[in-house]
């Protein structure tokens, strides 16, 4: 399938480093993150101050809202914690460590029979949200592993992997909220949350002892979920990002128009929008697609055209803290330091921006909230978490 392209990704592929082939090696070590943020701060950046700054404000609000039981919000809805968590470890302070291990025990007090690791929720559609809860704990506790968690996080793992959709239609290889949900459902925002749960928990199948069968994805149906969701390059304004779900625009649609400007019969797309197409780009990553492949190119061109930290493009104020944590974690991931644009305009340097924006938008407390509630954005730790990890990504605190 052919994804659009600009004169701009050709030119300056040649000049990018290229994500390495093996997807476990996508992951950095801790020497690798130390190195990175050494070199980052060789290059004299003067945004590394204001994000230290701003990134231990918020770790302090975090720690100052943790309860009794180790959790910082929801106690119903696990994900929310370990957010919070993989926010304090973001902020590389050993005086959080104690937060960090009372958070840490907390996510293990909600394993459960099954190896998944959320709360039953009985009564309520898609219950405890098992799969997206699961998948954002594991990859929590992979920032701070101990010795007492290879089973859960084994057992999770295969919890994971049990929960990929399979068969012929359009969500085969998705993952959705649960998987004991009652409609079969899939989407790209708990998809890219399990891909990275378990390359980031891969190293754990070493550990499974011989003879048991070991846990993983199938990786080729996750990538042709995710390639579902790409809009072609006959998609006008929207070509090259990427949709929520087969089943949700959350976006809404539109009728594309062709050169003459006519819509063609049924030519319908879900319009592309920000966050979603940064968790695309994160899950193409994930599958092991380098900086050479369309359909990376295609959501790279896409995120150049539409480069804003103002709002989430394309959704407004809908998700927007959420948007600023995948920005980081995608393009870190990827490897990438700037965005290229097109026009001999100035590269993007992604991490002084996003840096910039959140310090401007931090609250005396330390805090962040989100004016829009959809998506639970009005809660200020979970706000708060995804701005912390954002920034922790963009100094290279964590990769």
């Amino acid at each position: 399938m052919k994804k659009a392209l600009t004169s701009w990704t050709a030119l300056t592929l040649a000049a990018c480093t290229v994500w390495a082939a093996d997807p476990a090696a996508v992951l950095a070590s801790q020497a690798e993150t130390d190195a990175a943020k050494s070199a980052l701060e060789a290059t004299g950046a003067s945004y590394l101050g204001e994000a230290r700054a701003s990134l231990s404000k918020a770790a302090a609000y975090l720690a100052s809202q943790q309860k009794p039981k180790g959790n910082f919000s929801n106690p119903k809805f696990p994900g929310l914690s370990g957010l919070a968590v993989w926010a304090l470890v973001a902020a590389k302070d050993p005086k959080y460590d104690a937060e960090i291990q009372k958070g840490v025990d907390y996510l293990l007090s909600c394993v459960q029979e099954d190896g998944g690791i959320y709360c039953p929720v009985p009564g309520r559609a898609g219950g405890g949200l098992s799969t997206y809860n699961t998948a954002v704990c594991l990859t929590a506790l992979s920032f701070a592993p101990r010795e007492d968690m290879t089973r859960v996080i084994l057992n999770a793992r295969s919890f994971l992997a049990d929960s990929q959709l399979s068969g012929d239609d359009a969500f085969s290889g998705g993952f959705g909220y649960d998987k004991a949900a009652p409609n079969r459902y899939a989407d790209l925002m708990n998809t890219h949350f399990v891909m990275e749960a378990m390359r980031r928990t891969q190293q754990y199948e070493d550990l499974r002892p011989a003879g048991e069968k070991k846990a993983d994805l199938d990786w080729e149906a996750a990538l042709a979920f995710a390639e579902r969701l790409q809009n072609d390059e006959d998609a006008g304004d929207s070509a090259g990002g990427f949709s929520y779900s087969p089943a949700d625009a959350k976006a809404g649609t539109e009728t594309v128009k062709t050169d003459d400007g006519k819509a063609p019969e049924g030519k319908v797309i879900m319009r592309s929008y920000g966050s979603i197409t940064y968790a695309g780009l994160l899950a193409l990553v994930y599958c092991n697609l380098d900086r050479t492949d369309s359909r990376v190119r295609s959501a790279l061109d896409w995120a150049s055209k539409h480069w804003t930290l103002e709002e989430n493009p394309g959704v407004g104020d809908q998700g927007l803290y959420f948007f600023y944590d995948i920005i980081g974690r995608s393009l870190s991931v990827a490897g990438l330091d700037a965005i290229p644009q097109a026009g001999g305009k100035p590269d993007v340097d992604w991490r002084a921006e996003l840096v910039a924006k959140l310090v401007s938008l931090q609250r005396e407390n330390g805090s962040y909230q989100n004016r829009n509630s959809r998506f639970w954005e009005n809660d200020p730790v979970l706000s708060t978490a995804y701005s912390a990890i954002a920034l922790g990504f963009a100094i290279n605190n964590v990769r």
